[in-house]
């Protein structure tokens, strides 16, 4: 009589977002692990280390013209992203790299080489035409990975040398080490910051974020880069159904800090994201994982997600209704968005004249 093979249960595996290596979308085979009956280091599951590779640059600047979205170009100095958040749209586009949107997207990093070089040769084109540029749109430009190998620093100078106009979204408390560049660029008008603040609950923080910076240090950033002049908003994004409830207090602690403008989404599960965020909440919170989901498909037409440009960051239906009321009666009670944010781009300078001033040397 055959044994029936018995499966391994996921278990949560500390500092990451992901417990598995879930197949990407393009793989042929799908494995899943199975006990063979030889226990291993219990604790060796729990040590996975990052690491990194360069990937030559062949572009700097992307392109968008999804009409939902504020900008038509940005810059991404990384593939994958160690905050390891558990509910990350960008997941999936590791999968275009051969490698899992799990614990690979988290844990197996692509640095963008010669990535500066790129960005003076587009802007130096005669054709190309300013606008405002978002910085770290598919994975967080201020990741620990920065830290070491400074690309956010060096594209962030070629702008600030330039007078080009530009916006960060980030969780990294890292950005205060380029305060010397934003003041200067947010007081010609060209720089504004967005902290994404999730939660104000540290213990949800990290089951959700496990490498991001904490709540209140992105209070704190909020406030440094506030005291130096630069005009800071925050991100209370993803809106989780029956997870971060804590939407109003958010938006006042962000106020307290300084910020003066604030805006949401709601969470997005495209592609392999939606198996990897139901393993996460049977994982954290298997108690109300079927109301999550359940509620999920009520904001999204009866779907994990819909990606029609019409509703795939607000939602649709009469839950997407009342979240957007909670955000527009907070935001009217605090003052925040009261005031346009206009990027000032006739300053432009090409870089070949800025080379010829030595300011690249």
């Amino acid at each position: 009589m055959q044994e029936p093979s018995i499966a391994i249960p996921i278990s949560q595996i500390k500092g990451r977002g992901s417990a598995t290596r879930l197949a990407h979308r393009f793989e042929r085979d799908a494995r899943e692990p199975f006990d063979d009956g030889w226990a291993g280091d219990p604790e060796e599951a729990t040590r996975i280390a990052t690491t990194w590779t360069w990937e030559d640059a062949k572009s700097a600047i992307s392109r968008n013209t999804s009409p939902d979205i504020g900008f038509d170009r940005s810059i991404n100095p990384y593939r994958g992203c160690e905050h390891g958040c558990s509910y990350c749209y960008a997941r999936p586009s590791h999968s275009y790299l051969g490698l899992s949107p799990g614990l690979d997207f988290e844990t197996r990093l692509i640095a963008k080489r010669g990535l500066k070089d790129r960005l003076i040769h587009e802007l130096a084109n005669p054709r190309y035409s300013p606008g405002m540029m978002a910085l770290g749109t598919i994975t967080d430009a201020y990741q620990p990975l920065d830290r070491e190998l400074r690309l956010t620093r060096e594209v962030l100078q070629v702008l600030h040398d330039c007078h080009h106009p530009m916006a960060v979204v980030t969780k990294g408390s890292g950005i205060e080490r380029d305060i010397d560049l934003l003041a200067p660029m947010a007081a010609r008008r060209q720089a504004g910051v967005y902290v994404s603040v999730t939660t104000l609950d540290a213990d949800l923080a990290r089951r959700m974020e496990p490498r991001a910076a904490a709540p209140w240090r992105r209070l704190r950033t909020i406030r440094t880069l506030t005291d130096a002049g630069i005009p800071v908003g925050v991100s209370v994004s993803p809106q989780i159904p029956f997870i971060n409830d804590d939407m109003e207090q958010v938006l006042q602690a962000a106020r307290d800090a300084g910020a003066t403008s604030a805006f949401y989404v709601v969470l997005r599960l495209p592609w392999e994201l939606s198996p990897l965020f139901r393993q996460w909440l049977d994982l954290h919170y298997p108690d109300r994982a079927a109301r999550v989901m359940a509620r999920m498909h009520d904001l999204r037409g009866g779907k994990d997600y819909d990606a029609s440009f019409a509703t795939r960051r607000s939602g649709q239906g009469i839950w997407a209704d009342l979240i957007a009321q909670r955000f527009d009666k907070a935001c009217r009670r605090l003052g925040l968005n009261r005031q346009r944010h206009d990027w000032h781009v006739d300053g432009f300078r090409p870089p070949s004249t800025v080379g010829q001033m030595g300011l690249f040397e």
